[in-house]
């Protein structure tokens, strides 16, 4: 999990800064996480700074994933079908990837009015595990990130993870709704937000964050930069599902888009 100050719209300050962390990592790791539009800070000015599938961004999070032999993942600004896209890329070590793009746009921030809203979920595997992957203001939308129940061998995801430029002045949602989705889905819960001041001087506090499915904090850093690696237990998500078995009461619904 890498919470750091962003470089206001300068993609080669970014990436230079991130390659700098990510190197400096010494842990067993295999994902790293990284914000939301952590190459350019929330801009709302893709016709300035979007990439195609191919741009350097994704080269560079190939070449990364790559050399550290990691799941690398955050979001970026995409153009595609003369559409721009906030999105997540997930970044495998064999240099393949998958994406999700943003679903709910900050109309609030005139985000609406600049990008094209995503339509399907992207939930990956690693190792057995299922990682449910999505961007900030998601987090305020529980029916997307709902849990289809079925049984126990059947969850969709034991892994939620948020990328995030959430502001500071709103963090008790984010740091609420973060346990919430934890607790409602019985999962494990990222979140991975910035800190510092952007180029529209909106001060972000981090308070990232790693959850258990009991809603229990991991671990949580406010105000700083840091570069954290937590590790998740299979036999503690197993045995909250067993104990707690409150997914046999949910309700049953369909998402239409």
């Amino acid at each position: 999990m890498i919470q750091t100050q962003l470089h206001w719209e300068d993609k080669n300050a970014n990436l230079q800064m991130l390659e700098l962390k990510i190197r400096a990592i010494q842990e067993q790791t295999q994902i790293v996480v990284l914000p939301e539009m952590f190459s350019t800070g929330f801009s709302m000015k893709p016709e300035r700074f979007a990439e195609k599938m191919d741009g350097p961004t994704l080269q560079w999070m190939k070449n990364m994933a790559v050399s550290k032999k990691i799941i690398l993942t955050g979001s970026i600004i995409i153009e595609e079908n003369e559409n721009y896209f906030n999105r997540l890329i997930w970044m495998l070590p064999n240099g393949q990837y998958g994406y999700y793009d943003k679903r709910h746009l900050f109309a609030y921030g005139e985000e609406d009015k600049h990008y094209a809203a995503g339509t399907k979920r992207l939930i990956a595997s690693v190792n057995g595990w299922k990682i449910n992957l999505m961007v900030c203001y998601d987090l305020r939308f529980p029916v997307w990130s709902r849990q289809q129940f079925d049984d126990i061998q059947n969850f969709e995801y034991d892994v939620l993870i948020y990328v995030a430029n959430w502001p500071e002045r709103r963090n008790t949602a984010w740091k609420f709704l973060l346990r919430a989705r934890a607790i409602e889905n019985q999962c494990y819960v990222i979140g991975v937000n910035r800190v510092g001041n952007d180029g529209n001087n909106i001060y972000h506090s981090g308070d990232s964050t790693a959850i258990d499915p009991l809603g229990e904090i991991l671990y949580e850093k406010a105000g700083e930069e840091d570069v954290f690696t937590v590790q998740l237990s299979d036999k503690h998500l197993k045995d909250v599902r067993e104990k707690f078995q409150f997914w046999r009461d949910a309700d049953g619904f369909r998402i239409l888009i």
